[in-house]
């Protein structure tokens, strides 16, 4: 390839620079470059001796590409780049004694109808605070302090392991009010959130999407920057920071990342080189209806290349421990939220988007070949077959799913009057039949806390202190249940109203008794729940469960195993879900000796009533349930007891 240098008063571009090999163009032509952000954007660089930045982008259907920014007076003519000869569509050049922090966009000009625009670097990995719109050249470079979790996390992240997840969106957990309401700084996280999360036992952090965006009120979801933090809250490497802090606590951290569709923006990826290059062209397959957003052209190999480099981006630079990917259902189905006619079938005529299910499978076997310590979570609310199963055998190959089922049913079950819920029990025991055809999380996220549905503590019924027994019950049971845990921000001390991205969570109700008993509940809940192979060692087999008694709907009392590995491991969990205390009530067990109360939702500590059973029962030689001793036990109003043989 040829070289020539285009001068402009002090500076000048060299085209050619070398970054870009012939390996990694054949590798892009195939499809197989999935280290795309190594190469593509803007790299800091030396050439000749010299110091500068060599950009790089894709944009096949451009007349002209030219690099614009504060260092050239955002001039449209003087640093264009070179396209390559090679078909690729890749345009690049080198700028020599150009610096860290300088802000720059692509100008393009496309050969279709000379549409120009200026357009954000898609593998910018800093980015200007929304509503400013321009990428900034920057580094990666950072001391990590987190070799102790990085070389175990294979154990913190296993299936066999304990995960109770903390979901958080980062500009609303705490705001400070003297200071016009401003959020926390990434650091300024580091200093508190981290502290907190240890202190409450979550074994990980799930943050809401960290990728630029230019809607705050998006929360995150509508991506513009999918190598690029949002500057809201500060540089990459205060996010690198904050990640690193969490880590050093033994802390994971997973991110929510949008691999479905992307907003309209014309900075964005949208319409990128005056032609449908990363959506598909025709608005039945290109544009969401609910979302007003884009639709990722799946089947296109650089826009597949293009996602699955910024998935392995955030585990690469950024040390992150799992994705959860965010409106799998969507890419799954093409008639997803779109009515007769609105919609192209496939081949064979039916409904599913064979395009994006061969990027999912894709994206999870390229995940899980580098980063096979890490994991992967679908959002997903059908039933499709197979989501959290392996690839080779005929899954979509993520590692877990969340539970949308189990979430939706519980929520129904716990918004009745008590006096009703007898003929609403199988809401509950449904669930335990599809337990284990997938490996779940249970998930009480924030979407189930916004718009108009209010929080978890208003939609339970009853008085303030049924409520509160209700909520703690509904945690209770949610960690007993077979699956992984997750709990959105607020919900663990019982906030009052339903959560806002422009105001801090209400702390001030944990000047409230009522309220620290729910915190301290949860806190127990996570002790107990990580310390218990029984509550976690089999959550995805029959072995980890078995029913007591699931036919109790008179009383609206259920009973069951939990299960380790080893069989000395054994939790027994009993809830009665109405506020009525039911002495003499007999359960059968295991094994004879003393069955020690663990945990006792109805405790005086946690707000309840203190009705128990003195810290445990002795099994009697009486047959009940199927097993051949029992204990007589008192259940407690709207409560859960813990319980394991001593």
């Amino acid at each position: 390839m040829t070289k020539d240098i285009q001068h402009n008063n002090d500076r000048r571009i060299i085209h050619g620079s070398g970054l870009i090999t012939d390996h990694d163009v054949y590798l892009f032509k195939e499809g197989n470059h999935f280290k795309l952000y190594d190469k593509l954007g803007a790299h800091p660089a030396v050439l000749h001796g010299e110091p500068g930045v060599h950009f790089a982008v894709w944009a096949p259907n451009a007349e002209s590409v030219a690099v614009i920014g504060d260092f050239n007076g955002w001039n449209r003519d003087t640093h264009k780049l070179g396209v390559r000869w090679d078909s690729s569509g890749i345009w690049e050049g080198f700028i020599p004694g150009l610096e860290k922090g300088a802000l720059y966009k692509y100008f393009i000009v496309s050969r279709n109808n000379h549409f120009r625009v200026e357009k954000n670097d898609p593998f910018a990995i800093h980015m200007e605070n929304p509503p400013k719109t321009a990428s900034i050249v920057w580094d990666l470079d950072y001391s990590w302090r987190d070799e102790k979790w990085m070389q175990g996390r294979h154990e913190n992240n296993a299936l066999s392991s304990p995960m109770s997840i903390y979901e958080i969106h980062l500009g609303s957990w705490r705001r400070i009010v003297e200071q016009n309401n401003r959020y926390f700084s990434y650091r300024e996280l580091a200093e508190h959130l981290v502290k907190y999360v240890r202190e409450m036992g979550f074994t990980h952090v799930e943050f809401l999407p960290v990728m630029e965006h230019p809607f705050y009120g998006s929360w995150g979801y509508q991506s513009v920057g999918y190598f690029a933090p949002t500057s809201r809250y500060g540089t990459p490497q205060d996010l690198m920071y904050l990640i690193d802090c969490l880590h050093q606590s033994g802390v994971g951290v997973i991110l929510d990342w949008v691999p479905s569709h992307f907003p309209s923006d014309e900075h964005g990826l949208a319409y990128f080189d005056g032609t449908h290059l990363f959506e598909h062209d025709d608005p039945r397959k290109g544009y969401h209806p609910d979302w007003k957003s884009y639709i990722f052209n799946h089947g296109r190999r650089e826009v597949q290349e293009f996602l699955i480099s910024s998935a392995l981006f955030w585990l690469d630079k950024y040390h992150v421990d799992g994705l959860r990917v965010d409106a799998v259902a969507s890419m799954l189905y093409l008639d997803y939220s779109r009515k007769d006619g609105e919609w192209i079938p496939n081949f064979y005529g039916g409904k599913e988007n064979f395009e994006s299910i061969e990027f999912l499978k894709c994206f999870n076997q390229k995940v899980y070949e580098c980063f096979p310590d890490v994991q992967t979570i679908a959002e997903e609310s059908t039933a499709w077959t197979g989501v959290s199963r392996p690839v080779y055998a005929g899954g979509l190959g993520f590692g877990l799913k969340w539970n949308m089922g189990w979430m939706h049913d519980t929520l129904v079950y716990f918004s009745k009057d008590p006096i009703y819920r007898k003929y609403h029990h199988n809401e509950l025991t449904f669930s335990l039949l599809y337990a284990f055809t997938e490996n779940f999380v249970l998930s009480l996220s924030h979407d189930e806390v916004v718009h108009g549905k209010g929080s978890l503590f208003g939609r339970m019924p009853g008085d303030d202190w049924q409520k509160f027994a209700n909520l703690r019950l509904l945690f209770g049971y949610m960690f007993a249940h077979p699956g992984k845990k997750l709990l959105f921000m607020g919900d663990e001390f019982g906030q009052w109203t339903e959560w806002g991205h422009e105001q801090s969570l209400e702390w001030h109700a944990l000047n409230f008794g009522t309220h620290q008993g729910v915190h301290q509940w949860v806190k127990d809940l996570n002790r107990l729940y990580r310390q218990e192979k029984a509550l976690f060692e089999d959550d995805f087999t029959h072995g980890g469960f078995q029913w007591i008694e699931a036919s109790d709907y008179r009383q609206s009392v259920l009973s069951f195993l939990r299960k380790g590995k080893n069989s000395a491991e054994q939790i027994v969990v009993v809830c009665n879900f109405t506020p009525a205390t039911h002495d003499h009530y007999r359960v059968g067990v295991p094994a004879p000796g003393l069955w020690k109360e663990l945990l006792n939702s109805d405790a005086q500590s946690y707000g309840g009533s203190g009705q128990g059973n003195l810290g445990g029962k002795k099994a009697e030689p009486i047959p009940f349930h199927g097993h051949a001793q029992s204990v007589d036990l008192k259940l407690p109003p709207l409560g859960i007891l813990f319980l394991k043989r001593q």
